[in-house]
């Protein structure tokens, strides 16, 4: 199963200072994950190309960054997940900056049944909370998205299933 999901917000605020938040996932001053209520994205080094981790069962390796502007991951599991995940700072004249997170993949075997199942309304949730994150760091307001009914489960079960 071909997958291509994008999350994107319109940020009124300087380029540069959302290049900050960008920059500064994974760091113990991350700014733009919301890991407050998900696994933190932690890598084996300061964040760059080559850098290996991830965030809960979703592996990865820096497949290329550019400070303050893009970063992109390569999916190396769970087993299935083909492809790449990644953040980018558009800047058009005219418009606020966009923070956009586009994920593009190809599901093979359980993952084409756990991508839609399970994952997909997880990252949906994640990257709404990312971005309102973003949004509070850069404006300080924002409209905080809600978790629906199924996200809420998810969660219930794993919190149980972790304990």
């Amino acid at each position: 199963m071909r997958v291509l999901n994008v999350h994107s917000r319109e940020i009124a605020a300087p380029a540069a200072a959302i290049g900050m938040l960008l920059d500064s996932l994974s760091s113990r001053e991350d700014q733009l994950w919301p890991h407050e209520d998900w696994p933190r994205m932690r890598f084996d080094r300061p964040l760059g190309a080559g850098a290996i981790g991830g965030h809960g069962p979703i592996r990865y390796t820096v497949e290329s960054y550019v400070l303050g502007t893009s970063i992109r991951f390569r999916f190396t599991a769970p087993r299935g997940f083909d492809g790449w995940h990644g953040f980018d700072l558009d800047v058009a004249p005219g418009r606020p900056p966009q923070l956009r997170h586009t994920l593009e993949m190809r599901t093979t075997g359980w993952a084409s049944v756990t991508w839609p199942l399970l994952f997909r309304p997880l990252h949906d949730a994640l990257l709404e909370d990312c971005l309102y994150k973003a949004e509070i760091a850069c404006c300080g307001d924002g409209q905080r998205p809600r978790w629906g009914l199924r996200v809420r489960i998810l969660r219930w079960l794993l919190r149980r299933k972790r304990g």
